[in-house]
């Protein structure tokens, strides 16, 4: 399986997002952190994970006469590059829309259940925006928003982080609309 398959399931995906931020995890502290899915499938994907390169054994210890691994996210192996994207079709967005959103709403689930959840406290949010901007607006927000994510995505847990899940989601509502001189010009069109 390639990169895209591998991250193209729901559960894989909350095991790669468990696994960032460099941690290193046994497959029993990934069922903890996942408790919701079963051990076998979280073994069986972790199993698959590992395989196709996208984790890595870190640690062997042997624990009562079994070999227990200590795994850690190959951060290289666990993007899907921009030559991948550009060559994805409308349908491999949709499934990886529904993929990750199925993940998210997974995790979101998992968060509220808890014993201790407070989304107010906790500052949860999930606003959605429409807003109009011309492709160099759009352009300057992305470049913006990468400025303020990328340095905290190699922030390493410490007793006072918690790890907290970021999903932008960008997309057209509509169409630009076409410029005035041509809508002017094909209609002038018709009536000849």
């Amino acid at each position: 399986m390639d990169a895209l398959e591998l991250l193209g399931h729901p559960v894989r995906l909350r095991i790669v997002h468990a696994m960032r931020g460099g941690h290193t995890m046994t497959t029993a502290q990934v069922c903890e952190r996942i408790s919701d899915v079963s051990k076998a499938t979280v073994y069986r994907h972790i199993d698959l994970l590992a395989a196709g390169g996208i984790l890595e054994v870190a640690d062997e210890q042997r624990v009562r006469g079994a070999v227990e691994r200590h795994y850690r996210l190959r951060h290289d192996r666990a993007t899907i590059g921009p030559d991948v994207i550009d060559s994805l079709t409308l349908d491999d967005h949709r499934r990886g829309f529904a993929v990750a959103m199925a993940a998210l709403i997974a995790e979101f689930n998992a968060y509220l259940e808890r014993d201790h959840a407070d989304p107010a406290a906790d500052l949860v949010g999930y606003r959605q925006h429409a807003i109009w901007l011309s492709r160099d607006e759009l352009l300057e927000m992305i470049g913006r928003m990468r400025e303020a994510i990328a340095p905290k995505l190699a922030n390493p847990p410490t007793p006072e982080r918690s790890q907290y899940m970021l999903s932008p989601v960008l997309f057209p509502l509509e169409e630009a609309a076409r410029p005035l001189h041509d809508e002017v010009s094909r209609h002038q069109g018709e009536v000849r």
